[in-house]
């Protein structure tokens, strides 16, 4: 795993279209599904009852909530980009995200990711970013979508 660094709007612009890499893989622990539970007030048994997620649930335990991978995405994707000379970063938008598996707890995931566009919005780089979570040893990946980041370099 390495990370690309980029300085300035013209630069991400060379990575127009181009596979960006792969984030380090990243342990989805049942203490941080425990934590997201808490902080998004989703208490639902299949993040948190272990005993009943083995008995009733399809997956065989406990899963992450779909929405705390979603949220894993800036983390994971400044292990693959990094950007210098920034005023702000802006989330800005996620199309058509779709999961496609569950993340059982204690999987490892990871970030693919792919640079579909960049915009110049009167000096505001608008990036279209084609991403998919990965599950280490699943053939399908948890999530596909397309987000868009807005950098306001310096």
């Amino acid at each position: 795993m390495s990370s690309i660094t980029i300085r300035s709007l013209r630069e991400l612009e060379q990575y127009e279209g181009q596979e960006l890499g792969l984030s380090g893989y990243h342990t989805i622990t049942q203490e941080q599904i425990t934590r997201f539970a808490e902080a998004t007030l989703d208490h639902q048994w299949i993040h948190l009852d272990a005993e009943r997620a083995q008995a009733e649930s399809p997956f065989g335990g406990t899963i992450a909530h779909g929405y705390l991978t979603v949220a894993l995405l800036p983390y994971l994707w400044t292990q693959i980009v990094h950007i210098e000379n920034l005023k702000m970063q802006v989330n800005y938008e996620i199309e058509s995200l779709r999961f496609n598996q569950a993340v059982l707890v204690n999987s490892d995931v990871r970030l693919r990711a792919r640079l579909l566009s960049v915009k110049d919005l009167r000096g505001i780089a608008k990036a279209r970013i084609e991403v998919a979570l990965e599950i280490r040893d699943a053939k399908k990946s948890a999530y596909t979508g397309v987000i868009t980041f807005l950098y306001h370099f310096l």
